[in-house]
């Protein structure tokens, strides 16, 4: 891992990552209330993890389940139940988790932000009648009792059980990024979920091939430090996910 951070700072090619012997990953991009790309890319994962043969997976959904779509709730109980099931699952937290739990919490700066963001079409799927415009007529603490009164607790410990990275391999997985020059061991919790694009510009090797979303692109962006797999399915009715086992890799969409 040294003589590959090295290789990276100077802008040497270097060996392609890997996955330990026998694992297999599918990490899936920003879902935002979009449940019905949801169960068809948890489809086309399951056709595809069934024609490559024994290994173990691991799915890992890489945040941003919520917000801007017209399903949240939908797809929280879909990865509630994936959570239950035997399917070994990660879930990372992305900056609209973050939001809606601190709003959750009492934090009422970010209740217009929450709404800015999606987080009507967020109310909406869990229930509330009203308008857009409606919510954004309200105090801020309004807001705050609304999200309390709407999104069930069994939902908010859910989400708080979210991680902030995932390591495996020469992979590391997180929702947004992390801070170019700064070891992994000790990135910020904000900066994983949140970064943008002091990260998406560096070409400095990060110490592992990062996986990740939040930053949308047309297409599944690789670059020789990371890997962006947020095609915004919300607008474009794509839903991406990167497969990868050994040093191979791929790509499946709605």
């Amino acid at each position: 891992m040294v003589l590959r951070n090295l290789a990276g700072l100077l802008g040497l090619a270097t060996d392609p990552p890997t996955l330990p012997p026998g694992e297999r990953v599918y990490a899936i991009g920003d879902i935002h209330g979009r449940l019905d790309l949801f169960h068809q890319l948890l489809r086309r994962i399951e056709a595809d993890n069934a024609a490559r043969g024994r290994a173990d997976v691991w799915l890992i959904l890489l945040g941003d389940l919520i917000n801007r779509g017209p399903d949240s709730r939908g797809v929280i109980e879909r990865a509630l139940k994936l959570a239950n099931s035997p399917q070994s699952a990660i879930f990372l937290m992305g900056n609209h988790e973050d939001m809606l739990l601190r709003v959750w919490r009492g934090q009422t700066s970010l209740a217009y932000p929450f709404l800015q963001a999606g987080g009507d079409a967020t109310l909406k799927s869990y229930g509330y009648t009203g308008t857009t415009d409606q919510l954004r007529d309200m105090r801020e603490r309004d807001i705050v009792q609304l999200v309390r009164s709407h999104v069930p607790e069994e939902h908010i410990r859910f989400l708080r059980r979210f991680g902030e990275k995932c390591e495996m391999g020469d992979y590391l997985f997180v929702h947004a990024g992390v801070r170019p020059g700064i070891s992994i061991a000790v990135q910020s919790a904000d900066d994983m979920r949140w970064i943008g694009e002091e990260f998406v510009h560096s070409k400095l090797w990060h110490g592992a091939m990062i996986i990740h979303a939040h930053h949308i692109s047309d297409a599944p962006d690789v670059r020789p430090n990371r890997i962006g797999i947020d095609t915004g399915a919300y607008c474009t009715g794509t839903l991406t996910a990167i497969g990868l086992q050994g040093a191979e890799r791929w790509f499946l969409a709605t």
